[in-house]
């Protein structure tokens, strides 16, 4: 059984155990067992790490830079073990928990390394607005893999991961092995991006379990069929509690964000980085996405050595918890060689949701 098939099956027999309420009547108490359940279902999870991260005097803007390199504490999971290691990068707003069912259900064979980027997550936050950008990113991935004495490993990217990826691969070839994108590309319309920039640089307060399903649901939408315990393991590290809100808040610096609401005036294009990769990519395409497009797929596709599994009923990044999606993805990195043809994952059979709105899943 996957990870996400027991941590769902868990939360489903604590909702029960409950009398089975209408979500809108769950308080935070209630909230706090269905984790508990949740994530003893899930079982022993990648541990949390930190380490301190230099942000150097290059990489800070010479008019609002603080004038000299200054550290912050990163934080990162990791399972352990002798597998392949991969080190994962998550999206604008992802945390390294978003990574827990792919690296349960990939061990032994793949070590994956989830990053909390600075002002997400467990890692610290950066001292200005212009640190956070694309360079900054690459670098905190150089160091994350200095720490773990890693000469060089695969990299796993979602989205804004994808393009750190990406770029770092084409800097420092020697060290990247492959590169698995999840539903990212050298390209990027503005369009897209500044949608996805107006919809997250805000604050908001969940005052309500009910809000966290309501509005987490919404916001992973286009993520792809997946069980109540996969969104709602995402959304609760994602959030903390705030005694001064009276309610759980992102964990991240809404900072960040405002950041990439000002880079998203204009397209993501990465071409050029993109020509120089020397390693194997496997592209996991979201067939609905409107950010990897089949323009930008098939320019792709003028590099060596590269392959696409492409997700149905899924639009942007794909939430990695289906046990045969990762199956495949396992398969391709260990056996390091492109697939003979494009594959096409079959949807996801999960049960019916009971605390996110449902989309037209199987019962």
């Amino acid at each position: 059984m996957s990870a996400a098939h027991r941590a769902d099956a868990a939360l489903r027999e604590e909702y029960a155990r409950h009398g089975s309420p209408p979500p809108q009547a769950l308080n935070w108490e209630d909230y706090a067992s269905l984790i508990d359940a949740m994530d003893a279902g899930l079982g022993e999870r990648p541990a949390m790490h930190s380490f301190a991260y230099e942000h150097p005097l290059r990489l800070q803007d010479p008019e609002t830079g603080v004038g000299k390199p200054y550290s912050l504490r990163l934080a990162y999971s990791d399972p352990g073990g002798d597998g392949e290691p991969v080190v994962a990068i998550g999206g604008l707003t992802n945390v390294a928990q978003r990574f827990d069912f792919f690296a349960l259900d990939a061990a032994p064979e793949l070590r994956v390394i989830g990053l909390d980027l600075a002002g997400r997550g467990h890692s610290g936050w950066l001292a200005e607005l212009s640190d956070y950008r694309l360079e900054t990113y690459v670098e905190q991935l150089a160091q994350l893999m200095e720490h773990l004495g890693l000469s060089s490993c695969t990299l796993l990217g979602s989205s804004l991961g994808g393009s750190t990826a990406i770029t770092f691969a084409a800097r420092y070839p020697e060290r990247v092995r492959r590169i698995v994108l999840n539903d990212s590309g050298p390209y990027i319309p503005v369009e897209r991006r500044a949608r996805r920039a107006r919809a997250v640089a805000r604050h908001y307060v969940f005052r309500s379990p009910a809000e966290v399903f309501r509005r987490t649901g919404a916001a992973q939408k286009h993520s792809g069929p997946a069980p109540d315990a996969v969104l709602l393991h995402t959304a609760h590290h994602r959030t903390r509690w705030s005694d001064d809100e009276d309610g759980r808040v992102y964990r991240h610096d809404l900072r960040a964000l405002l950041a990439y609401r000002s880079d998203a005036r204009s397209s993501l294009d990465l071409w050029e980085e993109w020509a120089r990769l020397k390693c194997p990519v496997l592209l996991i395409h979201g067939l609905q996405s409107d950010a990897t497009t089949d323009e930008t797929i098939d320019r792709m596709r003028g590099i060596d050595g590269f392959s696409v599994i492409h997700v149905p009923d899924t639009g942007h990044t794909p939430t990695l918890s289906d046990g045969p999606l990762i199956a495949d993805v396992a398969r391709w990195v260990c056996e390091d060689r492109p697939f003979a043809q494009d594959l096409i994952r079959p949807t996801a059979d999960w049960p019916r949701r009971i605390l996110y709105p449902d989309d037209g899943q199987s019962s």
